[in-house]
């Protein structure tokens, strides 16, 4: 079991880039004649509650052993969308979690990626309507090749969970779906004697590349179809679009995860629902440069972004997800309001060995308000993911407990202050305005170009001297 450590985010590259840069970028983009748009509110306030997470100046709570006296702080967290890695970590964690453990059956399970055209990712991002129809003609393609590939009637539904990402790997914008569909499709049946379940799954046939390509051929149609419907490209565009060899559509479904492997679908999940950076790949040289070490090269062969601060700020603000945004989707027998969601979740689960009150004890314990099976204790995610168990003292192993929550300036500062902690926040910089050029120094000459030798010049008789 590998010891818990507190995170310390004010040592990090992320940190230092936000904290000295964010008043510039916020009023570089104030400007009217920057030409960028406003920043939105709410990146703002992404970048401003993420300079205060894990920031034990902020408040903290305390965590101490019964039995030995050992304690330590565990600074409060910002909860936050698109810029605190800790945080989307955690979410990642138990959004996989939740989906593994409550709603994905173990039954064979496809991801299924699809990327649209570069003209039409604009409207994906700006118009809500067009991405919910490009995802639901998806779903419709894929659940009718279920049907046919398991022979089932016209009654079966599929079960899928999709995921909408807006960036790449190479921090730029980049709307596109990844959907986790069980390869199968659940169909109703008769009460008949003992039988306990009224669904019957009926796995699907292996996808062939032949398969694939009408799948991928069906969604392109549609999806140009219903852009020309609703005015947003016109029909010679479509038909244009249709006559090409590589018109940029991409349906990819290699990855495959079979019913028994819930391991690998609990990685599955945790990569479709990942932030969009990650921390370690992030380097700040000379406070000047930040190195971004890509995933994998690019069509040129490029390997690593060099940008200034402010470019990545810019590029970070553009993809936070606007509030109130699902963020993950279900469909077919997944979906909250489908009368077959509690059956087709409990599909093939053993619930045997899930704990359960007895009358007695019930009768003489309170009852506890329902906790939604969505929401995990910080301390279960953090044991699931790095197997380190935070609430267990190091020294002699029982259980500790939290035993405060400190809020108030006074109280804090006095206990940071007595452990050694800094009982002030990380200052942040002020925004600095461009560089002086008129004030600036004169450069020093180079000395190496005088040494050279003059270069020859052609006499002219017709030069009077």
């Amino acid at each position: 079991m590998v010891a818990y450590r507190r995170r310390c985010p004010e040592h990090t590259a992320l940190y230092q880039i936000v904290q000295q840069h964010l008043e510039s970028f916020l009023a570089l983009a104030r400007e009217e004649d920057w030409g960028a748009p406003r920043v939105p509110t709410y990146v703002e306030r992404e970048f401003r509650r993420y300079l205060e997470c894990g920031i034990l100046a902020f408040g903290f709570a305390r965590a101490r052993c019964p039995d030995c006296g050992h304690d330590f702080l565990v600074a409060f967290s910002c909860k936050g969308r698109g810029v605190c890695p800790s945080c989307n970590a955690r979410r990642m964690a138990e959004t996989a979690a939740h989906l593994v453990d409550h709603v994905i059956p173990p039954l064979p399970v496809r991801q299924w990626v699809l990327s649209v055209p570069k003209r039409l990712r604009w409207y994906l991002e700006r118009e809500p309507r067009a991405l919910s129809a490009v995802l639901k003609i998806l779903m419709r393609v894929i659940e009718a090749h279920l049907r046919r590939s398991s022979s089932a009637n016209a009654q079966a539904r599929f079960g899928a969970v999709s995921f909408i990402h807006r960036f790449g790997s190479s921090l730029n914008r980049h709307v596109h779906c990844h959907c986790c569909v069980i390869d199968g499709v659940f169909e109703p049946v008769e009460q008949e004697g003992d039988v306990s379940q009224s669904l019957h799954f009926h796995p699907a046939a292996e996808l062939t590349a032949d398969d694939l390509a009408i799948i991928s051929e069906r969604v392109r149609v549609r999806v140009l179809r219903w852009f020309a419907r609703h005015g947003l490209i016109e029909p010679n565009d479509v038909r244009e679009m249709l006559a090409w060899d590589n018109s940029g559509f991409s349906l990819d479904a290699e990855v495959r995860i079979a019913a028994q492997d819930r391991a690998g679908l609990e990685r599955l999940l945790r990569y479709c629902a990942r932030p969009p950076f990650a921390l370690e790949r992030l380097e700040l040289i000379d406070g000047e440069r930040v190195i971004y070490r890509l995933p994998k090269p690019l069509r040129d062969g490029t390997t690593v972004l060099t940008l200034t601060p402010l470019e990545f700020i810019d590029h970070l603000a553009a993809l936070i997800p606007p509030p109130r945004r699902h963020r993950h989707r279900y469909h077919g027998v997944l979906a909250p309001n489908s009368p077959w969601r509690a059956e087709a979740t409990a599909y093939g689960r053993d619930l045997s060995d899930e704990p359960h009150e007895t009358p007695e004890v019930a009768t003489t314990k309170p009852a506890a308000p329902p906790r939604s099976p969505a929401r995990y204790l910080w301390v279960m995610l953090l044991a699931r993911l790095f197997e380190s168990l935070p609430l267990t003292c190091p020294n002699c192993g029982a259980d500790m407990r939290l035993i405060a929550f400190i809020t108030e300036a006074a109280p804090i500062g006095q206990i940071l202050t007595h452990i050694g902690e800094p009982p002030r926040p990380p200052p942040i910089a002020p925004a600095r305005g461009p560089p002086a050029w008129d004030d600036a120094p004169e450069p020093a000459p180079d000395w190496d170009d005088f040494a050279q030798p003059e270069p020859e010049f052609e006499f002219d008789q017709r030069v009077a001297w």
